[in-house]
């Protein structure tokens, strides 16, 4: 089990990619801001960030929100974005995300790509 926090800032959304990875074994705490995460990453594993909507308009001040910056045994960083905004997933790696792949892979192996980098 891998414990993820996840900003998600569409509640619908959310809810998808919590049932998700709850059905897949992982434990989950749905967060719609990136400063609401800030007291649950000392447990977390994986932090999932959904960088389609505001959190993708500048996904450096995203990740900075979250204050994993230069902390080399923080959790591990997931990001989503939409396909159609390459640009998006272009700035969340530079600004040093571990991983970003597309809502729709997302969807389709999200637990996968959690245990992955949760080490679970």
């Amino acid at each position: 089990m891998t414990r993820v926090v996840a900003v998600v800032p569409d509640l619908m959304f959310g809810s998808r990619v919590s049932g998700n990875l709850h059905a897949d074994g992982h434990a989950v705490s749905l967060v719609t801001a990136a400063a609401d995460a800030a007291p649950l990453l000392t447990e977390a594993d994986v932090v999932l960030v959904d960088l389609c909507g505001p959190l993708g308009e500048d996904p450096a001040a995203t990740y900075a929100a979250l204050g994993l910056a230069g902390q080399g045994n923080g959790p591990r960083t997931l990001a989503v974005y939409s396909h159609v905004e390459a640009e998006v997933r272009t700035r969340a790696l530079e600004a040093g995300f571990d991983s970003v792949v597309p809502r729709s892979r997302f969807m389709r192996e999200g637990g996968e790509l959690v245990r992955g980098l949760g080490g679970a």
